[in-house]
Formats: structure tokens, sequence, C-alpha cells
């Protein structure tokens, strides 16, 4: 299904110049009581749509990409688009060795079959950077025609030097365990941590072969259509005890948006209320960061979109 144009925002920011919002009588659409009524009787009818199938509970089912970081790579624009397009060079050599590996989950352990570091590696690789007009071809080097004085320890340096579109350099390979959330909680993962000179932190590769992922179930929504004023909800941003981080999306001169929630002992779902614009407005999808609390840790609860009914990841970074 084709999206209209997307745009990540920042909290509670909007798009200027759109026409003032229509005023509703009390219990009316647009009303915040009765969006919040709708949005109880749909989450509800999300919430008992809810079958996933046995691996759900006993697989492995990861709710995160296969590539993650456990802390802050302090990118640059240059890294980040390296990272973005698979560009590395390896200056270690890299194990081509299979092996077996542990899922440590909250209820229990599973053993599957991983990937090598070679593979993993495979798998982050995507190609060499494309030719960069204008740009050095190595790092220290001056952008042609800048001025450049005596050579150092480190190459030629000069005020207008750039950094290359060059790849990240892999300068040591370790094995590990990182925590990565599941359809069963937060489990250690077996991973493959690939060091990088341009980065604060290794790149992550989670080690478990494909053919041993489960995949995540399809979702069953409900068959009316989503109520005018409620808005899905399209990932997580972040998962801390009872306090979850959902990124909404609004459209351009949607304001008065608010985080909904409703939480069961086994689910919980999440969505938010808008209060639309009259008028022309930019057909476009923002993507807006809320935060609401539970009245418990989520622990292995899923959390469903209140739209679609699926269950929402650990949005990519």
């Amino acid at each position: 299904m084709r999206r209209p144009a997307l745009l990540l925002v920042l909290p509670l920011l909007f798009a200027a110049g759109c026409a003032p919002t229509r005023a509703d009588p009390a219990g009316g659409p647009s009303d915040p009581t009765h969006r919040a009524e709708e949005f109880d009787q749909r989450a509800t009818q999300v919430a008992e749509a809810w079958r996933p199938g046995p691996d759900w509970r006993t697989g492995y089912v990861p709710l995160e990409g296969p590539t993650v970081f456990t802390g802050d790579p302090r990118f640059t624009a240059d890294t980040e688009a390296a990272f973005r397009a698979g560009w590395y060079r390896e200056q270690v050599g890299i194990s081509p060795m299979r092996v077996m590996g542990e899922i440590r989950f909250p209820d229990g352990r599973l053993t599957l079959p991983l990937v090598s570091a070679a593979e993993a590696y495979r798998q982050l690789h995507q190609g060499d950077p494309l030719p960069c007009p204008g740009r050095p071809k190595r790092p220290g080097l001056p952008t042609p025609g800048g001025p450049s004085v005596e050579p150092g320890p480190d190459g030629w340096a000069t005020s207008t030097t750039q950094t290359a579109c060059l790849p990240l350099t892999v300068t040591g390979v370790t094995f590990d365990t990182v925590p990565v959330r599941t359809s069963r909680g937060e489990a250690q993962v077996p991973a493959w941590l690939f060091t990088i000179k341009e980065l604060a932190t290794p790149v992550v590769r989670l080690a478990v072969a494909p053919t041993a992922v489960a995949p995540v179930p399809e979702p069953t929504a409900p068959a009316r259509p989503l109520p005018d004023g409620l808005v899905a909800a399209q990932d997580l941003a972040a998962v801390d005890g009872a306090r979850l981080t959902v990124r909404l999306g609004v459209g351009a001169c949607d304001t008065g948006i608010t985080p909904l929630v409703w939480e069961g002992p086994d689910v919980v779902v999440v969505g938010g209320s808008v209060t639309r614009a009259t008028g022309a407005c930019i057909d476009l999808l923002k993507l807006e960061p809320a935060t609401v609390t539970l009245r418990a840790p989520l622990g292995a609860r899923p959390v469903l979109d209140v739209s679609t009914g699926a269950p929402l990841s650990i949005a990519p970074r």
C-alpha cells in the first residue's frame, strides 16, 4: 500500500500556516472524550482478535532489526551515510566458522544455529561507496583547488579538508550477547560486535541464523476503518519499564496530538487522537513521538497498533 510522503519531526512541532481547526459541539466526533471512547472500543476489538501462533511463546520472534547499537555511535553526516548504505572495509581477519548459540529469555532458554562472523559481515557489507564529485578520495587530503600546507604525521592538512565518501573501517570482531526485545520479553541474544574505527560503539549484528527466526504473525484488523480523529502508531521508539515511547502517524496540520493507551493483562494497544484542520493542507505524514505510562511494566506483553492490530517493533536507528 502506498503511503503519503513521510517526515520525521520532534515532539510537539506542528506545521505553520494551516487553516483554523473546526469547533465541534461537546460529544461530537472531534470531542476528546468521544475520541477516547472510540479508541477504547476499537482497542478492545484489536486485543480480542490477537491470536498469535505457538512460535510467539516458544520460538524466537525478534521485535528489533538484526543490526543494533548498544550505545550512541556518535555519527557524523558521513559516517551515518556509510552506515545506512552498508559501506564497510575490514582490517582484521573475520572467521567463517559456524557455531550454535543460546538465547536467554525471561521464561527460559533456546539453542539455535548461528551465522559465522564472516556471514554476519556479508550481511552488513552492501557495497563500496559511490563517487563523490569534488570530494577527496582519501581522508585528510585537500579538497581539489583548496590551499594546502606541508604534510604532517596524519597526511596533508588544509583549511578546506573534508571527510571523503569512505566506508566504515572494521578493526575488530567479538562474540557476545546483547539485549533484544522479542515476543517473549527482553532476551539476551548472541551477536557479533564489529569494532568500527570511526564510531564510538560497535556495530552489532545479531547472530541467529535467518532460518531460526520466526516471523511476526499477521495482524487481524477490525473490519471498520479507523474513526476520524484517531491515528495509528507506526512503531516503538523506546521501552523503559512501564514507559513506552511510540511514534504516531499524524497529518501535517493536525493539532491536539494526544497518545492513547489500552492496557490488558496480556496485551497493550496504543494509538493517538488529533484535531483535524479544515481547508487545504499538504498531504504529508509526520512521525510524532509520544510517551505513555502503563499501570505495570510492559514485560512480555505485545504492543499492538490500534489501526491495524499489528505488533509494534522497535524502530531502527
